[in-house]
Formats: C-alpha cells, structure tokens, sequence
C-alpha cells in the first residue's frame, strides 16, 4: 500500500490536497462492502466536498486547519455504500470559481502529457487523477462547467447530471441553487455505473430532486442530435477538430439537425454577468471573516469575480431571472425535435501563460460553452473527440433536458462507440402486449392531441424520419389542423419527420376510434427499414389538399405558417 500510495504522486502534477495514508485507506475501505456494485473501485474527492474526519478546504487554507467534518458528504458515503474505497482529496480553483484550475495556493496543474495547457477547473485535481490513471473514478462539482472543461482537457469522460440528482449535502457551496456534483471516469461505461449509485433523493437537501417513475415524453431509444446552425467562435486548432466532431455526430445518432445556439450562448452569460454573481458571494463570504474581500488567503482572480456580487440589488436579480425565463422558452423548443444537443466543451485550451496574461477574460472565455447549462436546468456529458492536429485532446459534450440523464448516457456510449462494443446489434425489447405507432401530426410531442396518447398511457419510443416517397399535406377542414401523410412514391429521399411511441395494444383500439376519415392506421416504413404501425391517408389524396412536403414534417410546416 506505501508502494501504491508513493506512486500516486506525479511530479509536476500538484493534484492532491490530501492523500489519505495506507492506513487511513484501510480504515475507509472497511466501510465499504465487498459485495456492491463498485466493490474495491478507488475514488478522489474534490477537496469541496467533505470526508468524515478530514477537514475541508476549498482550497482557502485557513479551512484547511478548520475542524475535521463529522460525516462524510452525501455523494461521497453513497460510492463508499456501493463498495467504492476513498483515496485522498483533490486540488481545485479556489472556492470553486474558476475553469482554469491555476487559481490554488496548493499549485497548479497542467493538461496530462501538455505540461504548457493549464488542466481546467475547477476539479483540477479530479480530472488529472483519472487521466493519470490514478484513480478510475473521481468527484467532482460543476456549476459552470467544472465538470466537464477539465474532462475535455485531459481526454477523459465528465458526467453532469441534472441539478439534484445527486445530493449537495456536505457540499461547501459556489452557486448553491445550480450545484452539482459531477463524475469523472475513463469511459461512459463507468459514468454510468458511478450515477446509478450516486443519484438518489435526499430530505437533507433542499435542492433535492427525485428521477421521475413516469416520464412519457423521455424517448427510450434517443437517436436525434441537433448541431448548431452557424459557425462557432473556436481558436483555429479547435475548429479543425470540431469540424470532424461534426462529421462523426451521424454515427453516434441516426438522424442529425441544426438549431440556433444564440439564446443557450445568452444564457451563459447570465451566469457571471447576472444575479448568479450575488449568490455565490452570499455562499462564499461567510468563510472570509471580517476580512471580507480583503483576506489576504483570497486568491486575486478569486476576489476580482466576487467583488461585484455584494453590489447586486434585488431589482438586478428579478431581471436577470426574468431575461432567463425568455432564454429558457427561447430553448424549449430543440426538445420536441432533438433528444441532445451536440457542442465543443470550449472554444480553445489556454496555456498557463495565456491565464496569467489575462485571468479573468481568459476562464470568462472557457465557460461559453457550459455556463448555461444549469441556468436552463439541463444535464450534460463532456466527451473525448479526438485530438487536435497539434496534440492535445479535444472534446464535446451532448446536453439535454432534465430528467434525460439515461437516454443522454445512451447517446454518449454510443458516441465513444462502447454500446456496439457492448450490446451489438440490441435494441431495447417492447414489452408484451404492446406495440409501436408512428405519429406525424397533432398527435406530435407537445402539439394538440398529444394528450391523447399521453391519457392512454403512451410512452415515446423515439424520433425518426420516413422512408423515402412519403409526402405530407395539409387536410381540408375547420379545427385543428390536420395532416395526412401518403406514400406517393415521389417523395423525398430525406423522408418526413414522425415520432414513433409505445403504447398498450389495447390503447390502439381507443385511439383509432377518435381518428376521423380520410385518415387511418396502416403500414408505415422508416427511415432504418423498419416497418410499424402508423397514421396515413386512406385512399386518394382529397383534390383540395395542400402539399407541405417541401417542410419535412408537420411541425416544420406549422411553424412556417407561424411566421408569416
């Protein structure tokens, strides 16, 4: 064990801010059981998250000599519930602020292999251990993208889970109403694995969110990544690199498309620029003393973010959550259409140099890409994408909804290519006495009579497109518009936009009866060759039918009309 513990301390990498003896080691892993799901699996801890009887620091070091924590946070006694042993408590930018991980009197660390690159913060020391291979599994926070810059830097898996899934308790907290505390792994396999014991509700906390038992319009089988519809401000080396992320996209998902990423980038900047700054000044201040501001232990980049929080008035702060109401509803609606959302985790990687020349403009930069993702209450995970052409790795994250965290591990292993090596060919079975129906209008997510399939129990299965020869027209008539989908034969090759949902064989039943003629039930193929169960015209095409084919899909067409 003092052979094991001796290694884990590479030169130049100032990671730890304790590493636990060999017998503190033993004494943890006497806690854990033998027989759990991460049985013997060694962890880091972000030294912002407490373990029983090691102080906590945040990497301000007067707390470093502040009492022992009584228990062990949440998070950290739910992986040594599953098995898993802690090792020792890892560097990180001061108090949690920061995306650079430079801002510790402990020291910095740099990029694994890139001694020049900083790391990225602030969970630093996290990432670098699990790079390094030290560790497979290490925790972290992300409130700004803590969690998921640092993965991208050092190659590695960061896992974001929606605000609440996993409990802040015997956290000390940055921001504390969109905290988390992320994962860093090698592989998504293993994000997976860490998740599923972490996420859990806790009374404790009251931020606290349950995954929901019932969630009809989370798709079971997520297939659509949407991709940003202009050209992304990225230091040349990471464009180069993004844009072969953007040729991969259609192998980790079937179908792939475009939304405007302008009211998410809006949104990020709210982060720092809004009330956000007020709170975690509220969180932070109390550890200052009467010193204030001025504490001499107050890292200066630190001190420079914190200063405008006290000056926020409540008037600032019911602005800024009424600009990210309008952004969040300015967001909502890439969701009827993608199951994620597909970004670089940064537009650059920074050198050690570049942050001293610039500290604040330089992290500022870094969080384009990640500051908004709590403020829109989404989960993410960064992804390694390769390596630029000078080296250094380079990586995305895939965003989605809350509550999406399974079907978004779906898509990344997928992405890193660990569902085929894994599952080949295996799609989730539909259960007995149930089948599959394609939907292509106004029984379309969040469109009308949605509410029909969601009152009979339906649950979406996934987003897809037709086979080619398919056209879609409008239905005469008063009411709510209606659509009738044909196989003409001439229709495009791209297909039409349908949903397709799982319902009860007896739901079916009820539904056809509320369908009106010329519409039906019959046969439908898709885009992958399947055939299922769907809504089409029965018989000829009505004479005085509009033809909305150009739009791919009904709600395409709908929005059109919208906007005239």
């Amino acid at each position: 064990m003092d052979t094991e513990i001796a290694d884990m301390t590479p030169e130049g990498q100032p990671l730890w801010t304790r590493l636990f003896s060999p017998d503190r080691v033993l004494e943890l892993a006497a806690q854990a059981p033998d027989d759990g799901p991460l049985a013997r699996v060694r962890f880091a801890v972000k030294d912002n998250l407490d373990v029983a009887g090691e102080p906590t620091s945040a990497a301000f070091p007067p707390l470093a000599g502040s009492a022992p924590a009584p228990r062990h946070a949440t998070a950290v006694q739910r992986l040594i519930d599953a098995g898993a042993i802690a090792v020792g408590k890892t560097n990180l930018d001061q108090f949690a602020t920061g995306l650079v991980g430079t801002r510790s009197p402990y020291g910095a660390c740099h990029a694994v292999g890139h001694p020049a690159h900083v790391s990225g913060g602030s969970s630093s020391g996290s990432a670098v251990a699990v790079a390094l291979g030290l560790v497979p599994l290490a925790l972290g926070t992300d409130t700004a993208g803590s969690g998921r810059v640092p993965a991208a830097f050092n190659g590695i898996v960061g896992l974001k889970p929606t605000r609440g899934l996993v409990s802040t308790t015997g956290l000390l907290p940055a921001c504390r109403s969109l905290d988390c505390v992320s994962v860093f792994t090698r592989t998504v396999t293993e994000a997976r694995a860490a998740f599923s014991a972490l996420a859990a509700f806790d009374q404790q906390d009251p931020y606290s969110r349950a995954l929901p038992a019932h969630q009809p319009l989370v798709p079971v089988e997520p297939r659509v990544i949407a991709v940003p519809d202009k050209p992304l401000d990225l230091d040349p080396a990471h464009r180069e690199a993004w844009e072969k992320a953007l040729a991969y996209a259609s192998t980790a998902a079937q179908q792939v498309v475009s939304f405007d990423p302008t009211p998410f980038l809006d949104a990020a900047s709210l982060l720092y620029q809004g009330p956000w700054i007020a709170e975690r000044w509220n969180a932070i201040r109390g550890k200052l003393g009467a010193a204030g501001l001025e504490h001499p232990d107050l890292d200066p980049a630190v001190r420079s973010v914190l200063r405008g929080g006290a000056a926020v008035s409540g008037t600032d702060a019911f602005a800024g959550f009424d600009r990210l109401a309008e952004l969040r509803r300015a967001t909502e609606s890439i969701w009827t259409v993608a199951d994620a959302v597909l970004l670089p985790t940064t537009p650059g990687h920074p050198t050690h140099a570049d942050v001293a020349a610039d500290p604040l403009a330089v992290n500022a930069r870094l969080g384009t890409f990640t500051n908004f993702v709590n403020l829109l209450d989404l989960c993410a995970i960064a992804l390694p994408a390769g390596r630029r052409a000078d080296g250094l790795p380079f990586g995305v994250q895939l965003i989605a909804p809350a509550f999406h965290d399974l079907p978004l591990l779906d898509l990344a292993e997928r992405w890193a290519d660990e569902a085929v090596q894994k599952h080949p060919a295996q799609r989730p079975a539909i259960p007995a006495g149930e089948t599959l129906l394609a939907v292509v209008g106004a029984h379309l997510s969040g469109l009308p009579l949605n509410g029909q399939l969601l009152a009979l129990g339906a649950r979406l299965r996934f987003r897809t497109r037709t086979a080619p020869g398919y056209r879609l027209f409008r239905l005469p008539g008063s009411g709510v518009p209606r659509p009738g989908l044909a196989r003409t034969g001439d229709g495009p090759a791209s297909g039409i936009v349908v949903e397709v949902w799982q319902l009860d064989h007896r739901a079916v039943g009820a539904l056809l009866d509320t369908v009106p003629a010329p519409l039906g039930f019959g046969r439908l193929s898709l885009a992958d060759g399947d055939d299922v169960l769907g809504f089409v015209l029965q018989g000829e095409v009505p004479r005085d039918a509009l033809d909305v084919t150009e739009h791919g899909g009904w709600r395409q067409y709908l929005a059109s009309v919208a906007e005239r």
